[in-house]
């Protein structure tokens, strides 16, 4: 009756074995550390850099615990690891100077981490800590303004390059369109001509309320922007401002980000384990967008100082010159799918663009309309624009072309990476930042796990006095809830955080509830004269229903606050939902295991350890 097959003990025994391994890379903690890697994309680190750190370290007489080579992707680092943060800074400084002989222009960037003590044996099998949040390990949080009124203003520049275009097609004349900040106002010589635009742009640019109104010498028509629609060109904005630094921070492999929307129209970062700001703020500020624009015709380029023709943008180019450039955009770094370093037909470095369908469309009818005319692409970093070249449209294309006029394969290669991480819709702005420390991370490690620790040792204490060897059981069942869930938080990768240590709390509470359930079932069997054996068998039966009933209902909430939740909400809900899964593993299957095995084997069972158990007086 209360005895289980081979196969649920090889189950449980797998199921530790693998729970033990995972969990153990978790106690070695983390020690300072530096990570050399590279500053300019035409830089490998490779072994032979591994080398030559070695190599400075030793001469140096600067002791380490440990050198490795990481490559993920495209990317290689070495990282090395210190006994203390002392030896660690002189680490720094010294590979810093020795490894870039020009500090303007570095080609490594050496930082300052933190490296798991983990053994190499357990890495081998990936059996790899959790990684930290940032308010467990440190590191460094931006909150970020988007300019909203920047994002609006790009999408009436986009969209009047397209009325422009569609009047032409359309051969309807005009007088000038002029911009606003939320609309687009055209100029023309008769009614007919503005009746006639405004059928086209009200089928066409849903996205405004045409507006037409006659004036001395001919019609105006005015474009302004649903409130809908401006609203989903604002969330668009930020959408696509945290698309571009994810991919950002991801080609400069920082591990771990958080980067999410906070409001209408903030953006938090965070990246744990960075402590130099600067460079943190180099990652988030060196954003570029690529656009090209129709130079002017008659003078492409002029002196600084010299008067700037109406109705023109001028962009730095090269030392003493400015392009001079159409307002109108042909397209930006949001068409651009990819690009890649290369050599143009004379092997000079050149850069490999492809647009999507939309931007090659448009590039293909401009170039085939201004053959022999000047067309330039400008380059905007940090809210600056430079001129990357300045090229005579000789033929037309479409949606692959190149961009010559790089100096260098490393500066083709540097643009390459930059446009590949995308545009930014709209400007931003850090109006926060601040820099959590190691040593603060250590200590809400500590306060955390304090907690955790004391409130398991109060529930085995409580729940062995009360049941007293089930009590032990449920205790020895509620340490293997913890081992299998931490094990399956490093398996998955997922990020611990303060909130995840108050959902490990809860859990506790949760599976214990179950233990309670079932043994309160065993002792009302008890309680109406069952016999010991047969109250352990109908004790787990029936209590299982109630376990599974509850667990569920509290799994849909969690379920809930991972879909709908954000930030440490989610961190959350995530160790809140996989602890109710190993809960109710540990809690009814490896309980009813121990039990089974310390008491299956005693064919008449006249007692068991349960604590006291009260009986109705009889009347």
């Amino acid at each position: 009756m209360n005895r289980y097959p081979l196969w649920k003990y090889l189950v449980i025994g797998v199921a530790l074995l693998i729970g033990a391994l995972y969990s153990l890379p978790n106690i070695f903690g983390e020690a300072p550390a530096v990570q050399v890697s590279a500053a300019k994309p035409t830089v490998k680190v490779e072994l032979a850099t591994q080398a030559r750190v070695e190599k400075i370290l030793a001469d140096a007489s600067i002791p380490s615990t440990g050198m490795f080579y990481e490559r993920t992707g495209n990317v290689g680092s070495v990282k090395v690891r210190f006994d203390s943060t002392d030896i660690q800074l002189r680490a720094k400084d010294l590979l810093q100077q020795k490894l870039n002989s020009d500090p303007n222009d570095p080609s490594f960037t050496v930082a300052l981490n933190l490296l798991s003590n983990t053994p190499h044996w357990l890495s081998s099998i990936n059996a790899l800590p959790m990684p930290l949040g940032l308010d467990l390990r440190g590191g460094v949080y931006f909150l970020l303004q988007v300019d909203m009124q920047g994002a609006v203003q790009k999408k009436v520049l986009a969209i009047a390059g397209d009325i422009r275009s569609q009047l032409r097609e359309k051969n309807i004349r005009h007088q000038g369109i002029e911009r606003g900040n939320e609309s687009v106002t055209i100029q023309f010589g008769s009614t007919e001509e503005a009746e006639k635009a405004k059928t086209l742009l009200t089928a066409s640019q849903t996205d405004m309320i045409w507006q037409l109104s006659a004036q001395a010498g001919g019609a105006r028509l005015m474009g302004q922007f649903k409130p809908a629609s401006l609203k989903e060109v604002q969330d668009n904005a930020v959408k696509q401002n945290i698309t571009t630094l994810n991919k950002r921070v991801n080609e400069l492999a920082v591990k771990e980000p958080v980067i999410q929307q906070q409001g209408a129209d903030r953006i938090i970062v965070q990246l744990p384990g960075v402590q130099d700001t600067a460079r943190a703020k180099d990652i988030i500020g060196r954003t570029a967008t690529l656009e090209s624009r129709l130079a002017d015709p008659l003078v492409s380029t002029i002196a600084v100082g010299d008067p700037v023709p109406p109705g023109m943008d001028v962009f730095r180019f090269g030392e003493g010159r400015l392009g001079v450039f159409k307002k109108s955009i042909i397209f930006s770094g949001d068409r651009i799918t990819d690009a890649s370093a290369g050599f143009d037909q004379n092997q000079r470095p050149s850069v490999n663009i492809s647009l999507d369908a939309a931007g090659g469309r448009v590039m293909q009818e401009v170039t085939r309309e201004n053959i022999g005319k000047p067309m330039g692409m400008i380059l905007f970093e940090k809210g600056k624009g430079e001129v990357l070249t300045i090229a005579t449209i000789q033929s037309e294309f479409g949606s692959k072309f190149q961009i010559t006029g790089q100096p260098t394969t490393e500066s083709a290669n540097d643009l390459a990476l930059l446009l590949r991480a995308g545009s930014l819709a709209a400007p931003m702005e850090i109006i926060e930042e601040r820099t959590i420390g190691p040593s603060l991370g250590a200590e809400n490690i500590e306060k955390g796990f304090k907690s955790l620790i004391f409130g398991f040792i109060a529930i085995a204490i409580f729940m062995i006095v009360y049941y007293m060897l089930f009590g032990f059981f449920s205790v020895i069942a509620l340490a293997v809830n913890l081992v299998l869930l931490i094990s399956v938080l490093s398996m998955l990768q997922a990020t611990l955080s303060l909130p995840g240590i108050a959902a490990m709390a809860l859990t506790l509470g949760m599976a214990i509830d179950s233990n309670v359930l079932i043994n309160e079932r065993i002792r009302e069997e008890l309680r109406n004269g069952v016999a010991p054996s047969t109250a352990i068998a109908i004790g787990f039966d029936k209590a299982w229903a109630t376990i599974l009933d509850s667990n569920i209902t509290t799994l849909i909430a969690g379920l809930a606050l991972l879909v709908f939740g954000s930030g440490p909400i989610r961190g959350f809900a995530v160790v809140h939902c996989l602890g109710i899964l190993t809960s109710m593993f540990s809690a009814v299957f490896f309980s009813r295991g121990v039990v089974n095995l310390w008491y299956g084997k005693q064919r008449k069972l006249q007692k068991i350890s349960i604590g006291q158990i009260w009986r109705a007086k009889e009347k």
